[in-house]
């Protein structure tokens, strides 16, 4: 387990003080990023092998939102691995020790050179420290959208702030982006999102969204491909 503590600032709340989705999300990508050093041989076989991790998926559960100045403990620890996946837990705890966010992810090995999958070596995987699986409400990682109903805005231009060192949309910034698109009396308590195809600096996402009594889910195309999709739960 890696562990990071943050603090809401001003930065990161919205107009009621409270510590924004998107931010949260910065907090436990920050501290899923940094959790490799605490894993030297993945560290070093991740450099000599030109490879590195990209979320394919979360879900989160949103407990408790935290008010400004909160202190705050962010942990993260892979459960398991497979050849060309890692599954982790990355939640956000107050100074009592309760969880306000709890989330799962699916990360998927790639080679940076091409852009595609490419497996660990058994010996690396087998040297990773795997902690329990957390508890939760696990759902299917997968989105099923409906046949017909969306209603789609017009596109938004990735923008050079949306980009990150993987040279792509920061996963944090689906998020923001698809948020804009939430009725303002919405409140969100739950969201799962899928990456399927990264969207660079100057792509068009193109939203269409599909809203239920219980959710409300945006796709962010580009062109007739999703290159997310993220569902909010109410």
């Amino acid at each position: 387990m890696y562990s990071l503590t943050c603090k809401v600032t001003t930065s990161t709340c919205d107009s009621e003080g409270k510590l924004k989705l998107y931010s949260a999300l910065q907090m436990m990508q920050d501290c899923s990023e940094m959790w490799i050093d605490s894993e030297p041989d993945v560290k070093a076989y991740f450099a000599r092998e030109n490879m590195t991790q990209l979320l394919a998926s979360r879900q989160v559960e949103v407990l408790r939102v935290p008010f400004f100045k909160e202190e705050l403990t962010v942990t993260t620890s892979v459960y398991e691995v497979k050849s060309m996946f890692g599954f982790r837990n990355t939640f956000i705890y107050d100074t009592n020790g309760n969880p306000c966010y709890r989330t799962w992810s699916m990360g998927a090995f790639v080679d940076k050179a091409t852009g595609k999958l490419k497996r660990v070596d058994d010996a690396v995987a087998g040297t990773l420290h795997l902690d329990s699986k957390l508890e939760m409400n696990y759902l299917d990682r997968r989105i099923v959208l409906p046949k017909e109903g969306g209603e789609t805005y017009d596109p938004v231009q990735v923008m050079r702030a949306d980009i990150d060192y993987n040279r792509h949309v920061n996963n944090a910034n689906y998020i923001r982006i698809a948020m804009e698109l939430l009725p303002e009396n919405f409140v969100v308590k739950g969201m799962r999102v899928e990456y399927r195809v990264a969207a660079k600096m100057g792509d068009m996402l193109t939203p269409t969204v599909y809203s239920t009594a219980y959710t409300c889910t945006v796709v962010l195309a580009i062109g007739t491909e999703a290159s997310a999709i993220v569902e909010f739960a109410r």
